[in-house]
């Protein structure tokens, strides 16, 4: 397919800024082939984890030119997905990955919107927000984005109004914690909250979602163990908020007040 000037352009400018695209996908053999090419109509720069899928997913990515394809047999969660495309776009020598996902739920061609705001803020972390209004959500996705924004702020003392959304721009070379990062959902929160103590600047930008009829989507989350997971994770951090942040903030408020 022949692609336009501003496309060509637009590809030149996310290599010659070392920004790739990772993609982690675990049974989306329904979605996973449009997302992955739609994707490549906007990066030549795409890497696929293939967390353990039992369907067709593997025999699709297998199909599809121009991606690397990072796969393992077993299903180890969405955290551990993302560590390995991380690992693998900074061995590809990548400064920046754009993270989505693979159950169609993102626009491909809202990437150009993190590139501009990668343009404006260089080195900071990315957030898309998601425009909700009018989405057909259940009541327990509507709690968890709240109490992760609430727990969120309580942590950094930085306010974001989507703290869920898996669309984002990561600073690969200024992540922090990655290697011990957990392996589930909630990872993504995990490192925001790391790269705030550490002080990368945090951009949210709007962008559009596609939520299907409810009884078409297909979701991996499990409401019990993962609130569970994610309860656990902010009672951890609130401590190392403690313990940890607070004397590395005051630490770098102190070391700014010697430099005047």
């Amino acid at each position: 397919m022949e692609q336009s000037g501003d496309r060509i352009g637009q590809k030149r400018l996310m290599h010659d800024r070392g920004i790739c695209v990772v993609i982690p996908t675990y049974n989306n053999g329904g979605t996973i082939e449009q997302v992955v090419r739609d994707t490549l109509e906007q990066c030549d720069d795409v890497i696929v984890v293939n967390d353990g899928s039992t369907d067709a997913t593997t025999d699709i990515l297998r199909r599809i030119d121009g991606i690397t394809l990072v796969e393992y047999a077993q299903n180890r969660g969405k955290g551990h997905a993302l560590k390995c495309g991380f690992r693998r776009a900074m061995d590809m020598g990548f400064d920046y990955a754009i993270t989505l996902d693979a159950d169609g739920q993102h626009y491909a061609d809202d990437i150009p919107v993190f590139v501009r705001e990668n343009q404006e803020h260089p080195g900071a972390l990315i957030v898309g927000q998601r425009d909700l209004k009018g989405v057909q959500r259940s009541s327990g996705s509507e709690f968890a984005n709240k109490f992760s924004n609430f727990w969120f702020y309580v942590q950094t003392g930085r306010r974001l109004e989507d703290t869920q959304t898996g669309y984002r721009l990561y600073p690969l070379r200024r992540l922090k914690g990655l290697s011990w990062l957990t392996s589930r959902y909630e990872a993504e929160l995990e490192l925001m909250v790391f790269a705030s103590w550490h002080g990368v600047q945090l951009v949210s930008t709007p962008i559009r979602v596609y939520y299907p009829p409810q009884d078409q989507r297909v979701s991996h989350f499990r409401p019990g163990k993962d609130f569970m997971r994610i309860t656990v994770l902010n009672t951890v951090l609130c401590f190392l908020t403690v313990i940890y942040a607070w004397p590395l903030r005051l630490g770098r408020w102190v070391a700014n007040v010697f430099k005047r």
